[in-house]
């Protein structure tokens, strides 16, 4: 890279942070962590050595999956309770907030997207621009990896993702993995954000307002990532990000974000975790992906 296109670099991320900067004193959120969140955590993952049982989830009855085939190469999993998909018809959403429009003539080099999202990730864990930072153990900010042609966007943290400061880590991060692998990604291999990075109480549905304060972030990190592909988990993600919702009438159909990235949106994997027969929509919206990368399956072992 020549001395002038690392000067343009430097002016836009420092363009990128005055912005987040200005949203953050504008919403009354202008406390910064003292240290980095990579190591923060890791302190706390040793102070505390588990998630308090005190916020884990109370279990529900299993959901017993359909003898029909075929089914997905991602194996079946228990139910575990999570967060409710919407169902209904798509209707569109007011748009809210502001973001650096995406282009993709100019990939990231990856030590320059890991020094962006560095500091993005310094503003998200001194985040005080809604009310769900009061009750947060930490700031789930993402996992996985800058340079990547595939992003998966979910709802917001919930207990384990809490606890750790990683998104989907408990069993639906679980179920994620497993359909990424199905589809010949390993996990270092693709990155995963939520639309929320703060745990909403008791794992309910992020308020508008609640989404609008965070959504700075998502659109900063897209802009930094550029993938290829978004795959939009559930109804919420999709209301983030194509500002439209109705799960059920969007999974399956192509959509734009912001007229320049292919979105598939998709159940999110919690609801597979209850309703195990969907497994077999969410791997046919998952082989249009991978058609629209031109990347084909693994071969099925056994």
């Amino acid at each position: 890279m020549s001395s002038e296109e690392l000067r343009s670099e430097a002016r836009a991320i420092a363009g990128s942070l005055r912005a987040l900067l200005q949203q953050l004193v504008d919403t009354g959120a202008d406390a910064l962590p003292s240290e980095p969140a990579a190591a923060r955590r890791q302190a706390q993952a040793g102070a505390q050595g588990s998630p308090d049982p005190r916020r884990a989830e109370e279990p529900r009855p299993a959901t017993v999956a359909p003898t029909r085939a075929p089914k997905p190469p991602f194996a079946p999993s228990t139910p575990s309770p999570t967060r409710r998909e919407a169902h209904g018809e798509a209707r569109a959403l007011p748009v809210v907030g502001h973001a650096p429009e995406i282009t993709l003539d100019h990939p990231v080099e990856r030590e320059v997207g890991l020094a962006r999202l560095g500091a993005l990730e310094q503003l998200v864990a001194g985040c005080q621009a809604c009310a769900l930072h009061q009750g947060r153990t930490q700031t789930v900010f993402a996992r996985g990896t800058p340079v990547t042609e595939l992003m998966f966007v979910g709802e917001g943290p919930g207990a384990e993702e809490d606890a750790q400061g990683l998104p989907f880590v408990g069993k639906a991060g679980q179920l994620l993995d497993r359909m990424i692998a199905a589809m010949g990604y390993a996990p270092d291999e693709i990155y995963v954000a939520n639309v929320v990075k703060c745990r909403p109480p008791s794992n309910r549905k992020p308020e508008p307002p609640e989404m609008q304060a965070c959504e700075g972030y998502l659109h900063e990190q897209i802009a930094i990532v550029r993938p290829k592909v978004i795959v939009a988990l559930g109804a919420t993600a999709c209301e983030g990000l194509l500002k439209v919702s109705g799960i059920t009438r969007l999974r399956g159909t192509w959509r734009l974000y912001r007229g320049a990235i292919p979105v598939m949106p998709t159940f999110h994997p919690a609801y597979l975790l209850r309703t195990p027969e969907a497994k077999r929509d969410v791997w046919s919206d998952l082989q249009q992906v991978m058609a629209k990368l031109g990347k084909a399956p693994p071969p099925r072992r056994g």
